[in-house]
């Protein structure tokens, strides 16, 4: 079976933006200060940008505090966030939400795995279903998430399960893999720029092993 190239997708879909001289909404799940970074620079140019930043699965609260701190300050001195009015949305830290989503008292062998499996796909969709949920209550024409800039994060699973939370009518899942063209090399390149804490770890607790 062919794999499919995300990258391909998304420059398409923002050709067909680009032509239409109107940006639409784009709901932005984010994790995270540097994986945000380049997702911002590259997108901004084409959507009306809200962050939302959903992730009870970062253990422990001090370091999703800390990481919130720092996506905060970033989108109040980084130009293209400040120039485009990119907005924040902060929702509820409650880790044993994450906890019940990934179901890890059924399946107790997740708590090894290393990043990729069958844990990090339920973490997707946990909070890839927020934003869904949370685009379509307030009118937003498009979602994604940052996550697959990383190179730990697995692309296909990701747009897979943005395509399938998607509904008609509702907002659409913009697909995407930023870690093309550069986007890893570039957040990093933001991150040193901007001097951003990046984290050692993607987040939960069983990610520290």
């Amino acid at each position: 079976m062919e794999k499919i190239n995300y990258q391909k997708q998304l420059e398409k879909i923002l050709e067909q933006i680009k032509t239409a001289h109107k940006k639409p909404k784009l709901l932005l799940h984010a994790c995270c200060a540097p994986c945000s970074s380049y997702v911002i620079e590259y997108l901004s140019a084409y959507f009306d940008i809200t962050i939302l930043y959903y992730n009870p699965n970062i253990y422990p609260q001090e370091e999703y505090e800390r990481r919130l701190l720092e996506l905060q300050n970033f989108l109040l001195e980084f130009p293209p966030a400040v120039q485009n009015s990119v907005h924040l949305v902060v929702q509820e830290y409650n880790p044993q939400d994450f906890y019940a989503a990934i179901r890890i008292n059924e399946s107790p062998e997740m708590a090894q795995e290393k990043e990729k499996g069958e844990r990090c796909r339920r973490c997707y969709a946990f909070r890839l279903r927020r934003a869904y949920e949370y685009a379509y209550l307030n009118n937003f024409e498009w979602f994604t998430t940052t996550l697959s800039i990383s190179p730990f994060k697995d692309a296909e699973k990701i747009n897979t399960l943005g395509k399938q939370i998607e509904e008609n009518p509702g907002p659409i899942f913009l697909s995407s893999d930023f870690k093309k063209l550069g986007g890893f090399k570039r957040s990093l390149e933001l991150s040193a720029e901007y001097g951003l804490y990046r984290q050692q770890y993607c987040g939960c607790v069983y990610s520290k092993n």
